[in-house]
């Protein structure tokens, strides 16, 4: 088993690292003052030209893994990035986790990077052009549509957008929310999961529709605060649907009641970069708790000297490695098994990597004290965005049921077994 990094992960290491060292860091005050300053919800000049020199670096799409099924125009036009694997993007990833704008800077951010796919793997040529070459050129961005306010979205079966034929068009309405990428000025397309056939099997009920954002009927009612935090320019918002009618043909993915399929595609690497970046993220803040712990003095002596730091400082680092680990393993089984034979990686990883950050964020808050909960150290903005993690791409419940029945699967049939016994005996 080699833990080292091939001379490809190494190369792209560098360059990244190379490259927010140069010019990521330190725009992030520039970044941070141009985000203050008046509307919302706008473009922050300081982006656009971060964008412009990492394109103009090669270091642009880089989560775009290979696909088979590359799509050529005119033989002059691939539709692919630097077709990383997972395995080889995973510690690109969590060097842009560190910054929690900089994943954009390389146009590598979601909602856009499981939309992409989601128009590589599953668009027609038509839709590709249209909205994926926008897409991958960053001169657009992108939204997905699939949880609702008035049902437990975590079992999507609940969902009740309704999306309908009427002739050539479909006519949806319904009421989505945590639309992330909706705040956007950049944002123009959405694609929405709604069922098409409620009379269908449950899980061929649902299909994937792509919608305009400025089409009519498409209200966004409000954004959405996390913990207190807007999450601007980018944002979450409740988006209402009302008689929104798009061309089927130009509309439709896949095809009718392969909404899940189309899902289950997209959220398998979703979950996992949020997971890479997570690590990213949490290195910082055991950098931060260090520093402060280091310089820090109470009772005659520093306040990394006393024990119980010792002991949390330790654990985090443990806690850090175990699940950079872990990660790697669910990258390197998706590129080499696929995503659903790595579904229990995947599973395992989601729940592990933002309970994680959660326990070591919360303790370099209280490294900080009263400080740490303030936005001054970026503490508590880290914490708002990691328990979100918890729920998006599927809250930790659902994951630890996926990993349960498949230990519970090893077993066979156990449980008959048992009964068969429990009846001969009855019978003797």
């Amino acid at each position: 088993m080699d833990f080292d990094f091939s001379p490809r992960q190494k190369e792209m290491v560098a360059r990244v690292s190379a490259f927010m060292d140069e010019h990521v860091y330190p725009a992030v005050p520039t970044y941070e003052r141009q985000e203050a300053e008046g509307e919302r919800w706008k473009v922050i000049p300081v982006m656009e030209e971060l964008k412009a020199k990492a394109k103009a670096a090669g270091l642009w799409n880089m989560f775009m893994p290979p696909h088979a099924d590359v799509a050529h125009v005119d033989d002059t036009f691939v539709f692919e990035g630097l077709q990383l694997t997972n395995l080889e993007y995973a510690p690109v990833c969590e060097i842009m986790g560190r910054v929690s704008f900089a994943p954009e800077v390389f146009n590598c951010s979601a909602p856009d990077t499981g939309n992409m796919e989601v128009f590589s793997r599953y668009g027609t040529l038509e839709q590709k052009e249209r909205w994926l070459r926008p897409l991958m050129n960053g001169e657009i961005r992108s939204a997905f549509l699939m949880t609702e306010p008035a049902v437990a979205s975590s079992d999507a079966t609940n969902i009740e957008t309704r999306i309908e034929r009427d002739g050539d068009h479909y006519v949806i309405n319904g009421r989505k929310w945590w639309s992330s990428g909706m705040g956007d000025p950049h944002c123009r397309v959405a694609i929405v999961m709604g069922k098409t056939n409620p009379e269908a099997a449950s899980h061929s009920q649902q299909s994937q529709v792509l919608v305009p954002t400025d089409a009519p009927g498409v209200k966004v009612v409000r954004m959405l605060p996390v913990f207190g935090y807007d999450d601007a320019p980018h944002g979450h918002a409740e988006v209402l649907l009302e008689n929104v009618r798009v061309p089927v043909e130009e509309a439709l993915l896949l095809g009718e009641g392969r909404g899940f399929e189309i899902a289950q595609g997209r959220l398998g690497p979703g979950r996992i970069h949020h997971c890479m970046r997570t690590i990213g993220a949490v290195e910082v803040a055991l950098e931060k708790m260090c520093q402060r712990l280091m310089t820090r003095r109470a009772f005659g002596k520093y306040v990394s000297e006393q024990s119980v730091w010792e002991q949390r400082v330790a654990q985090a680092r443990t806690d850090i490695e175990m699940t950079r680990l872990l990660c790697l393993k669910a990258a390197d089984m998706m590129d080499k098994a696929g995503n659903k034979v790595a579904r229990m990686e995947i599973a395992m990883i989601k729940v592990q990597a933002p309970n994680m950050a959660l326990r070591v964020i919360d303790d370099a808050i209280q490294a900080h004290g009263g400080g740490g909960v303030t936005s001054d150290f970026g503490l508590a903005r880290a914490y708002a965005t990691q328990r979100t993690l918890r729920l998006a791409d599927g809250p930790d419940e659902v994951h630890n049921r996926t990993i349960a029945r498949m230990e519970f699967g090893k077993y066979g049939d156990l449980q008959q077994k048992i009964r068969d016994e429990q009846r001969a005996r009855g019978s003797r």
